[in-house]
Order: structure tokens, then C-alpha cells, then sequence
């Protein structure tokens, strides 16, 4: 018996430990206020009815504002100016709160005047995107006048963040947009898939992001390999996900530990509310998956340390 628990004991503690570490963590930079990011192709109408919608959403009367250009998108989304110019319209625009205690990162996309204007990116491709550039515990409102793709918003919430004093490193916002525009492709190419949702392919990210965290910040291929597998298994992604999609995935998790992201003290707190997000947004997609095959590895662990003990003194 005490042989049994010299090897459960440990997992027991490091388990309860590390669950205690992630409840009492807290960001105490709140900003003084919102900032409202909006773009510059806006005109004067559209950008009061944009600021309004912000607002609202919100729930606030007040915020900063800062035009996001054609330049903006360049600093930030593409420096070799491949697909953004100094020229280039920017119509989607976003408000965002930093918020002061561990509440992670949430996005919403607001409909302008009945409509859902951002036609590419999805709240969970951003909310991925904030996480590997560096961005914690922040509420994010994206929305824009005319249906556009929605890049200028991201450029915005990088552009406030340094506005506040919270540059964040470019290296990682560079393998951030790489993560959005790998996983929109996914999504683009399983749009109609059944048993694909773009919640379970941002979970899956986030979870090997967390994952790779857990593990430090100088992992081989082959151990980034195995975590994305465990993870597309998880979330019942195995056989809906092809090989050179899995390649992308993995080649971009690579992209973001040489971009230096996992060796941030926030990352895998952050990762892990921002998982807790997904599968809240998505309960429904999530319940599905919770049966005995799927269930998360914390679960396991638990289920078998309840069984070890009910076998013990039963």
C-alpha cells in the first residue's frame, strides 16, 4: 500500500499545486480607461455609428481613441508589405478593456447595424492571435462599418497596448498573424466539415500552447508533434484534420517558441483561461466531447486517483 502511494502522492500534490498557482495569479495594469481603436477609412458618419457600437457593447460612455492606418497595419500584421500598404483601407475597428485581475482574454465581434461585418477572422482566431503576441487579461469589441476581413482591428489592439505603455514583442506578433492566417485557412477548408468546429481546432492550439508551456521552452519537433496529436485527439480532430494541415499547425507552434512567447510567467496562465473561454462559448460543441475517450488529461488523472483510493480502503 505505502509503495502505491510513494508514486500517487507526488501527482497528487504537483496537481493541486499547480491548480493553486493558476486561482491566485492577478494582473493588477488595468488602464485608466477603453481604448477605442477605429479606422481610418471610416467616414465621419461611420465613425461615430462604429464608436457608439463599441461603446455599447461595453457599456461604457468613455474611452480614448486612436485611428488605425494604413501604415498601422504595416508595423504591426506586415512589415514586407506583402499584403498591406501605407494606402491601405482600414474599416474595422475595436475597443478594448484591460481589465485588473486574472480574468484572460475574451473577443467579442459586434454586429454594425444588424450585420456581422468581419467576414474572415473569428473571435477565437483573434482570441488565439492576442495570446501568442503577448496580451493578457483584456475584453476586446471588434466590430466594422463594411464587411471586410477584419485585420485592422488586431492591428488596433496591438497599437493600444503600446499607446498604454505595453509594447508588445514584435516577434511574437509576427507569429501571431501567422497563427490567424493558418487557422483561418483550416477553418476556410473544413467550413462545412461535419464534426469540425473552428472552437474545437482554436482549442486544440491553445491547449498544445498550454501544453508546450508545461514543458518549457526548448522543445524538439518530435515533443511539439506528440502534444499536437494528443491534443487533435482531445478534441476529436484526429481524422477531420489531414497530414499538411497538422504539418501547418506544428511548424506554426514552432514559430511561436522561437518567437519567445512561452518563456513569458503569463503564457500558460493565460492559455489556460483562454481554453476555459473557448469551451464556455462553445458548450455545446464541448459537452459533446466529453465522454470517457475525450475527457482532459486532469480528469483522467483524478478519475484514476479516485479508483486508486476506492480499491485501496473498499
Amino acid at each position: 500500500m505505502f509503495n502505491k502511494l510513494k508514486y500517487i502522492l507526488p501527482i497528487v500534490m504537483t496537481a493541486i499545486l499547480g491548480l493553486s498557482a493558476h486561482s491566485v495569479f492577478a494582473d493588477s495594469n488595468a488602464w485608466d480607461k477603453p481604448v477605442a481603436t477605429l479606422g481610418t477609412s471610416l467616414s465621419s458618419t461611420q465613425k461615430s455609428e462604429t464608436l457608439s457600437t463599441l461603446q455599447n457593447a461595453a457599456n461604457i460612455t468613455d474611452s480614448d481613441e486612436l485611428t488605425v492606418t494604413g501604415s498601422t497595419l504595416v508595423k504591426y500584421l506586415d512589415q514586407n508589405q506583402q499584403t498591406f500598404n501605407a494606402d491601405s483601407n482600414v474599416y474595422s475597428s475595436a475597443l478594448i478593456q484591460k481589465n485588473n485581475s486574472n480574468t484572460g482574454i475574451n473577443v467579442k465581434i459586434v454586429d454594425f447595424n444588424g450585420s456581422n461585418n468581419i467576414t474572415t477572422i473569428t473571435a477565437n482566431q483573434y482570441k488565439n492571435a492576442a495570446l501568442t503576441a503577448g496580451v493578457t487579461n483584456a475584453t476586446i469589441y471588434v466590430t466594422s462599418a463594411v464587411p471586410i476581413d477584419g485585420s485592422g482591428a488586431l492591428a488596433g489592439v496591438y497599437a493600444a497596448f503600446a499607446e498604454n505603455g505595453e509594447t508588445l514583442n514584435q516577434s511574437q506578433v509576427t507569429a501571431a498573424q501567422d497563427e490567424m492566417s493558418t487557422l483561418s485557412d483550416i477553418t476556410q477548408a473544413n467550413k462545412g466539415t461535419d464534426g469540425y468546429t473552428d472552437s474545437q481546432l482554436n482549442n486544440a492550439v491553445t491547449g498544445a500552447k498550454k501544453d508546450m508551456a508545461n514543458k518549457g521552452d526548448n522543445l524538439t519537433v518530435n515533443q511539439i508533434t506528440n502534444i499536437v496529436n494528443n491534443q487533435l485527439e482531445q478534441n476529436n480532430l484526429t481524422t477531420i484534420i489531414n497530414n499538411n494541415q497538422k504539418t501547418q499547425i506544428i511548424n506554426l507552434l514552432v514559430k511561436i517558441q522561437d518567437s519567445g512567447a512561452l518563456k513569458s510567467d503569463d503564457f500558460k496562465n493565460q492559455a489556460g483561461k483562454l481554453m476555459d473561454n473557448i469551451q464556455s462559448n462553445a458548450k455545446n460543441v464541448f459537452d459533446k466531447l466529453n465522454t470517457e475517450s475525450n475527457r482532459n488529461f486532469i480528469q483522467k488523472l483524478f478519475d484514476s486517483i479516485g479508483n486508486f483510493f476506492k480499491n485501496l480502503f473498499g
